[in-house]
Parts: structure tokens; C-alpha cells; sequence
């Protein structure tokens, strides 16, 4: 039989030839198992034509739906970021300003200087602590730097560690407890402080149920009034330390220095959003004594002394609790001698026997 005669006895044209060859390349079922010496002659001379080798076939055919694939992924993928976007832009631009302002380092020592201003913008309900140096603090508890415990006085090294956690502790209880600051009374709190301690046990006795300028209990607990304020999200930014020496009659004297900011708004329904940062910076000194000196009860400390700044907490009569100013409200807070809320560079001014006069924030 000679080449390009069917068992039958036609023939193909070289046409045909080239187009049966091209089907057997890309995986015909009717391929020849062995083609004929014309058959061979026409796959040489398509080899020998520019552009049309069979690699070239064999490689492009399978690569055109691939690309093709690739392309539909990408602009599903840009379609939901477009969509995203749209629907919650601030969550999206915070997520890139976070990128380019990591977190501070713990704080060890007194900063030097006042933190640097920040870009004008207004806090949301999505970014409560956007525009202020607050956004690049630590949360809650993680703001509060404990240094490494030594032995002083009466306490060896580990008795030193458990009373600096205790103190970080009636931290966390008087200023980032949720029901506290919901307006609970802090028990856990005052559960750490020394039942023989005279004058702040009187304190706390009148201080919750009539408030007054020398008993008040926001000298030593944060807390709002939750039918006029409620807290925005479940954030609250924290920044400051605790240090630690040998007192009196060999006590652990235990200072606090520490800022906290709290962002809220409006408790009435159909509010503007409004959101205001109250700003609170304490400085508290706890005597963790020597037992066999002072009256005291295990695992309490007593109060040396007590001071704050506070600003956005309102002004006026003690209530007992903070009373953030809104709208047309702010301008009555506006008289009070100015007060940079985050310079933690320079010691607290406010206390038990200092004025009670309200500070006036020159940013928040």
C-alpha cells in the first residue's frame, strides 16, 4: 500500500494530511499508530515552517485556558475588595494606618518629652483613639510595665514579684473593670486595700453614696454613669509603670504612674455618634508592710497617697462619676488652666490636697 492510500484505496490529499497530523499532535483518538512515509514528509516539512512547530502546538494549546482561569480569579478577588471597601471604609483605612504606627515600646522610665502631635482627625465609633498619641498604646493591662522583682526590706524576691502583681491588679480593677466602669462598686478592688487603714475606709464608707470634693470616688476608681455615658467598644488604651523601693519601717513602697483613656458617647438612642476621649492619669503610692510593725491583713496594701489629672471627665459638683462633655457642653469645660492629657513627662498635679480645678485638654 503506498503512502497516503487508505486501506480502501483512496488517497488523501496533503491538505488532509496536515490536518489529520495537527489532530494527532493534540491527542486525536483516530491517531495512526504508525504514519506513512508521505505522512512523515508532510509532519517534516510543517516542522521546517517558522511558527509552526509542533512544541509550539502542544505548549500553547493548554496554556490559553490557564491564563484565562488566572484572569477571572484576579477580578473576582478586586470585585470583593472593591466591595469591602465600600461597605466599611474606616475599618480599612485603619488597617493600613496601623501598619504605620506600630505599637510603643513599654514604657520603664519618665519619658523625656511630650508625645508628638498627631494628624487632625476626628475620633469614630469605628476608631475611637484615631488622631491622638493613644492609637500606637497598649490595651488594657498590657499598657502597665511591671519591672523585674528584687528583694527590699521585709519582702525577699518573690514576695516582691506577688505584690507587684497585686498592684497591677487593683489597677486593673479600679480602672479597666467593665462593671466598674459601668458605675458597679469596685469590690475586688477594695477587697486589696487595708481594712485598718482609718482614713481610706472612711473615704470609701461616704465617697459612693455622697460624693464630695474630699471623698469622692473617682480620686481612686474610674467609673460612668451608665444612663448618661456608655464606652465605645471594648478597648481601653493604657500607658504608664510601676516602680518600687524599701519605705517605711521596711516596707515595699509600691508607685503607680499611669494613663488611661477612655473613648465614649452618648448613652440616649438616636445620638450623633459623638465620640469623646476622658482622659485620667493617677499616680498612686502603696505601702505593702511589714506585719509584724503595722496592722495590717495579708495581701493588702495600704494607701500612701493619692493624685490625678483628669480631662473630658466634666466639671462642677462631685457626682461620683465621670461626666464627659458633648456637643454644646464642651465649651463650659474650656475655662480651666490647659493640660496636654498625654505628657507623661511631667508629674501629676492633682490630689487629695491639691485644687480640684478642671483641666482643660489642648488635645484629646
Amino acid at each position: 500500500m503506498g503512502a497516503g492510500t487508505e486501506p480502501d484505496g483512496s488517497s488523501r490529499s496533503d491538505e488532509e494530511w496536515e490536518r489529520f497530523l495537527r489532530e494527532s499532535v493534540a491527542g486525536a483518538a483516530d491517531a495512526p499508530k504508525e504514519p506513512s512515509a508521505r505522512a512523515r514528509d508532510v509532519a517534516k516539512r510543517l516542522r521546517a515552517e517558522p511558527g509552526r512547530g509542533l512544541e509550539g502546538w502542544r505548549s500553547y494549546t493548554p496554556a490559553r485556558p490557564k491564563r484565562r482561569t488566572g484572569w477571572y480569579v484576579v477580578g473576582l478577588l478586586a470585585s470583593l475588595v472593591l466591595l469591602v471597601v465600600a461597605l466599611t471604609p474606616g475599618r480599612i483605612v485603619g488597617l493600613f494606618a496601623g501598619a504605620d504606627s506600630p505599637p510603643l515600646a513599654a514604657e520603664t522610665a519618665r519619658p523625656a518629652q511630650v508625645p508628638p502631635a498627631e494628624a487632625a482627625q476626628r475620633p469614630t465609633m469605628d476608631e475611637p483613639f484615631r488622631g491622638s498619641p493613644a492609637a500606637s498604646w497598649a490595651s488594657g493591662a498590657a499598657g502597665i510595665t511591671v519591672p523585674k522583682a528584687g528583694a527590699v526590706g521585709w519582702m525577699s524576691a518573690a514576695e516582691v514579684e506577688r505584690a507587684l502583681a497585686r498592684s497591677r491588679d487593683f489597677l486593673i480593677a479600679s480602672g479597666l473593670d467593665r462593671g466598674v466602669l459601668r458605675g458597679e462598686r469596685p469590690e475586688k478592688a477594695i477587697a486589696l486595700i487595708n481594712p485598718h487603714q482609718k482614713d481610706v475606709q472612711d473615704l470609701l464608707k461616704t465617697a459612693f453614696q455622697t460624693p464630695s470634693e474630699k471623698n469622692d470616688p473617682l480620686l481612686l476608681f474610674s467609673r460612668f454613669q451608665p444612663s448618661r455615658t456608655h464606652l465605645v467598644g471594648d478597648i481601653v488604651k493604657t500607658r504608664g509603670r510601676l516602680t518600687y523601693r524599701e519605705g517605711e519601717r521596711g516596707a515595699l513602697e509600691v508607685t503607680a504612674d499611669v494613663t488611661f483613656v477612655y473613648p465614649v458617647t452618648r448613652a440616649e438612642a438616636g445620638g450623633d455618634d459623638e465620640v469623646v476621649r476622658t482622659i485620667v492619669r493617677r499616680e498612686l503610692v502603696l505601702s505593702w508592710d511589714d506585719p509584724d510593725k503595722v496592722i495590717t491583713e495579708p495581701g493588702t496594701f495600704s494607701i500612701v497617697s493619692y493624685k490625678y489629672d483628669m480631662t473630658n471627665g466634666g466639671c462642677g459638683a462631685p457626682t461620683g462619676y465621670f461626666t464627659p462633655p458633648f456637643g454644646t457642653d464642651r465649651r463650659a469645660d474650656e475655662a480651666g488652666t490647659e493640660v496636654d492629657p498625654y505628657d507623661r513627662s511631667a508629674p501629676v498635679g492633682r490630689g487629695e490636697s491639691s485644687g480640684d480645678e478642671c483641666g482643660r485638654a489642648t488635645r484629646s
